[in-house]
């Protein structure tokens, strides 16, 4: 079965601004390119085509914000390393590591941009 998601895009006020935050708490390699429409997008890394991809994006129509949808991102065995990064890098923790039972932990922070996103690994 495929996944429900298939692609997902975190908003930016300042575009080097959020794909620095996010390759510094992820230790991700970020891509980014200025695309013909007018839109920046930071390319989040993916394993295959048929995995879910992201982006950091910067343009007309894009706007940051704390509510409605909530991405988890995949930070690897343990979130606490990721966390332990996200105030040092100019974010905000709003939910500490918390426990999801059998399915792992959880955290959720603000970004720079003042995006609400959360953090999943299984131990």
């Amino acid at each position: 079965m495929a996944n429900a998601i298939h692609w997902f895009e975190i908003p930016s006020k300042n575009f080097d601004r959020a794909c620095a935050f996010y390759s510094r708490i992820m230790e991700w390699d970020i891509q980014k390119i200025n695309h013909e429409n007018g839109i920046k997008y930071g390319f989040l890394p993916i394993g295959t085509q048929d995995e879910v991809g992201g982006a950091i994006v910067h343009g007309q129509g894009f706007a940051p914000s704390g509510k409605g949808s909530l991405v988890y991102l995949n930070a690897g065995p343990d979130l606490s390393v990721a966390l332990s990064k996200v105030e040092k890098a100019g974010g905000k923790i709003l939910t500490p590591k918390t426990s999801i039972g059998e399915n792992g932990y959880m955290a959720q922070f603000i970004d720079t941009e003042g995006n609400r996103v959360a953090l999943h690994s299984m131990k």
